[in-house]
């Protein structure tokens, strides 16, 4: 499990606010994943997505992407889309060491593990950041 970058799909559903709509940009969803999604209100577009052009027209329709360190991050990244990624504790050289920003996608920002598998201290702390980014956007929507 050195390498793994999973997180239970269930840990995402707390990070859910009225004033937002969230979509799923996995491509692979299992039953199980889409009862989740589901129950939280979570658009999901697996069947729809079939290459990199795909996902990154639906990343445009984004004000924010929050993702695991995968190729959406990348993607996003590239986009120069808001995207923030949910780093495990020895995350990949790409990312660096101690920081929270990443020199390859200045749209990016990296919220980190502290200690190896606490995505309980992640989850929280995109969590604070998603309150004062929703705060930001309805007040930009506003004026």
């Amino acid at each position: 499990r050195q390498f793994d970058r999973t997180l239970p799909l269930t840990m995402l559903t707390g990070l859910t606010f009225p004033e937002m709509q969230w979509v799923s940009l996995q491509k692979d969803v299992s039953g199980a994943e889409k009862e989740v999604l589901n129950s939280a209100g979570v658009l999901h577009f697996e069947d729809e997505l079939n290459d990199f052009a795909d996902t990154a027209a639906l990343v445009e329709l984004m004000d924010l992407v929050i993702t695991i360190d995968t190729s959406v991050a990348h993607l996003a990244g590239a986009l120069a889309k808001p995207v923030w990624v949910l780093l495990r504790y020895a995350a990949d050289w790409r990312w660096l060491l101690d920081r929270n920003d990443s020199p390859w996608y200045p749209s990016a920002t990296l919220f980190r593990q502290p200690a190896a598998g606490d995505w309980e201290a992640v989850i929280a702390s995109a969590e604070k950041a998603l309150q004062s980014f929703v705060a930001v956007e309805a007040g930009r929507k506003k004026s």
